[in-house]
């Protein structure tokens, strides 16, 4: 079925296609909440190091190849944590928790004759280890408030003691939901001010949050059948109602421009599926697409993100193109029919020519080099400090503050140093007992080494007949510093090596800190290939709408400008800390290691659209006129408003997640609202007019066999010429065209 065909079904049949969408939605929440698969903060990195030394701790020491947590508590009165009373309660709660839940294997008390190492040097923090015989990510609902809540209980309350709990298991991510409403507010009023109706404004909002919640729906399903991470909801959100609106957006202004040209209500639902709509089919497969391309990095938990921001793009673009008809049926020219009179007359009338837009476009055309390099200069200082960017992973230290994770990292980097929120273990595997004195050797070498802070003695899965043993390090440093990752590389290479070297003795090593040097590693390594497919997507598929080599290279090389500034104003502000405060992050570190990959499939998509957007009507008149500077102005000024405002949009919603309390929603949401700001402003606005005013006619040069080779696609439909005495519109009453420059 045709664009048309689909358009006008959808407004035929717009009360079957409502109530649809409305089962649609009524199922898939419904199954989402019985049926709905649990999401995970954990992943599997396999092949690597760390996962090595899970698969082995799995096999010989099955008691141990479960997440690990701790019980922190702090003792300020007379005798810290020996005093007798203390002792006696926390030993109670001790014993709680190895009843709290099935899946708790045992506590490693702190009280025991070995635990002295668990007790501070000034005897006022000590900890306790939970050992589980579950990853954090299959332990069933609910196991960490019954083991907290059991532990609380046991425990008691009494002034100067506190008891807080660490690790993974008691990580709690605040759900999708919360500042997004902040978002969809602040949404509300640009869309009131762009189209000045109530009813116009709220098909938008309407779509988007229809696509949303579906969207999350099926994310909860996808949790069924692969790995989920947890904040795969939050991007999902983050996303979905950034671009739903967006969409919407376009289609409506379109409808109500056919509307203001004379149209019948249907053919306007036609017309605006067949020219915007089918730019937002473009744009948002081009964003599904390169969310897509994640799949190159191999990890299962970056699949279920791709997969999962995929699926709200997916279905809020499917809306767009079947819900949004159906509710331009029922609207018809009542759209502006709630309309406030202090908007409507500025949303209702934007001169083309003769409009700010057009002599902006102008300006620039004057005095294209300056324009040209002030932007350029702007964006390479802005993108300076990518430069120095450092990827890792956050730890509980980024969680907020009063959070029990939070409590507990701080309790324990003051009693005992960083680098306990965060040990290394050693596990090997050894055919003979006498092996034993090599790791005894290599017990001793660990010590030596100046990052650790303490070793473990080795301890081996028997007493009587050892095949394999253990060995904990604990470095200096906390798991995100840099020389934690330097250490986890020295150990593996420097010390275990040579130690081992001529045995038969298999050597891995694992834990938090290492399974995140590991994941870090292995983006790093396959980031080219993917930023190389994606970007290599974009330019085939902008040279067969645009017909065009340059165009589509200056569009891939701006993109890349305005996703680098995006990361420059990331690294100034989770690794540098400029303005941490501000934004609630607990302390400065790396950039998390997939954000790079994620924000540069997302932000390739989205800033795909404005191009399309954008030059698809400079394209249209240039094949009408033949004049460049003169498309370029008349597309400028048709599109810059509604650009303008979609923007806005985005970057409202985008930054409302930074008042989050997860530090990855923080950082993706600040790096999209920049990007988007950047892009729809210095880029889109000033930067493109200007290269393409330099560029001239050699803006659209297409070799003749490439030009016989490539597949012709259309992103606008059939628009409408705008000939000698005809109208120019983006959104109302239509504005008499001025000739000449």
């Amino acid at each position: 079925m045709s664009l048309q065909g689909l358009a006008r079904f959808c407004y035929r049949r717009r009360r079957y296609v409502l109530a649809a969408w409305v089962l649609a939605l009524v199922v898939v929440t419904a199954l989402s909440q019985t049926v709905g698969g649990k999401s995970t903060m954990s992943f599997s990195l396999p092949g690597t190091e760390s996962s090595k030394a899970f698969n082995l701790l799995q096999k010989d020491f099955p008691a141990r190849s479960g997440d690990t947590a701790d019980i922190v508590f702090q003792a300020t009165g007379p005798g810290g944590v020996r005093a007798p009373a203390v002792e006696a309660r926390m030993k109670a709660g001790f014993a709680a928790a190895t009843t709290s839940s099935p899946d708790v294997t045992g506590v490693s008390s702190p009280y025991t004759a070995g635990g002295a190492r668990q007790i501070s040097a000034d005897g006022q923090v000590a900890f306790a280890v939970i050992q589980f015989k579950v990853q954090s990510y299959s332990a069933p609902k609910g196991t960490a408030s019954a083991v907290e809540h059991t532990v609380d209980a046991a425990v008691g309350s009494s002034p100067g003691v506190a008891v807080d709990f660490g690790g993974n298991i008691f990580m709690t991510r605040t759900p999708p939901g919360g500042t997004e409403a902040v978002g969809v507010l602040a949404a509300i009023i640009i869309l009131l001010v762009a189209f000045g109706s109530v009813l116009a404004m709220g098909l938008p909002i309407f779509i988007a949050l229809f696509g949303i919640i579906i969207g999350l729906g099926l994310i909860a399903l996808l949790a069924n059948f692969m790995q989920v991470v947890s904040f795969t909801g939050l991007i999902a959100a983050m996303i979905g109602i950034g671009v739903g609106i967006d969409y919407a957006l376009f289609i409506v202004t379109r409808f109500r421009q056919g509307l203001h040209d004379g149209m019948e209500v249907e053919d306007a639902v036609s017309t605006a599926l067949t020219t915007s709509g089918r730019a937002v089919l473009f744009a948002g497969s081009t964003v599904v697409i390169a969310l897509m391309g994640m799949f190159i990095m191999g990890l299962t938990f970056i699949d279920s993100l791709a997969i999962g921001a995929a699926l709200a793009v997916l279905v809020t673009m499917v809306g767009s193109v079947t819900l949004l008809p159906a509710m331009l049926g029922f609207a018809g020219h009542n759209i502006d029919k709630f309309h406030l009179p202090a908007l409507h007359r500025s949303a209702g009338t934007t001169a083309t020519r003769g409009g700010f837009w057009f002599r902006w476009s102008r300006q620039i055309q004057r005095h294209p080099w300056p324009f040209a390099l002030v932007s350029l200069a702007l964006l390479l200082t802005l993108a300076f400090p990518v430069t120095h960017l450092r990827l890792g992973n956050p730890d509980s230290g980024n969680d907020p503050k009063g959070t029990t994770t939070r409590k507990a990292y701080d309790l324990l980097s003051a009693g005992f140093g960083p680098g306990y929120n965060g040990p290394l273990t050693v596990a090997a595997s050894f055919p003979q007992v006498s092996d034993l004195a090599v790791l005894q050797r290599l017990d001793a070498a660990l010590k030596a080494d100046p990052g650790v802070a303490s070793v473990s003695p080795v301890i081996p899965n028997s007493r009587i007949d050892p095949t394999a043993a253990v060995i904990t390090v604990t470095p200096k440093t906390s798991p995100e510093a840099a020389a934690t990752s330097t250490l986890v590389g020295q150990i593996r290479n420097d010390v275990i090596k040579p130690a081992v070297a001529g045995t038969d003795i298999t050597v891995h090593s694992g834990g938090s800190a290492a399974t995140s040097i590991d994941l870090t590693k292995r983006l790093a390594g396959r980031l080219p290939y993917f930023f190389a497919a994606v970007i290599a997507l974009s330019f085939i598929l902008l040279m067969c709408v645009f017909r065009s080599i340059l165009v589509p290279l200056k569009a891939a090389i701006m993109n890349l400008l305005s996703i680098g500034a995006s990361f420059g104003i990331l690294v100034a502000v989770f690794q540098w800390g400029w303005g941490a405060n501000l934004i609630g992050i607990g302390k400065k570190g790396p950039i998390i290691a997939f954000s790079p990959m994620m924000l540069f499939a997302i932000l390739f998509g989205l800033s795909m659209d404005y191009e399309v957007f954008l030059l698809s009507r400079v394209k249209e008149e240039h094949d009408r006129t033949h004049d460049n500077a003169l498309a370029v102005a008349d597309g400028l000024a048709a599109t810059a408003r509604v650009i303008t405002a979609a923007a806005a949009i985005m970057v409202c919603v985008f930054f409302t997640f930074v008042f989050q309390t997860d530090a990855t929603a923080k950082l993706i949401g600040l790096g999209l609202a920049m990007a988007i700001l950047i892009d729809a402003t210095v880029v889109r606005m000033v930067l493109v007019p200007a290269t393409m005013e330099l560029l001239g006619e050699a803006n659209w040069w297409l070799p003749g066999w490439l030009e016989r080779h490539l597949p012709h696609l259309s992103v606008d439909g059939a628009a409408v010429p705008l000939g000698a005495g005809a109208s120019a519109v983006v959104d109302g009453e239509p504005e008499p065209v001025l000739a000449g420059r």
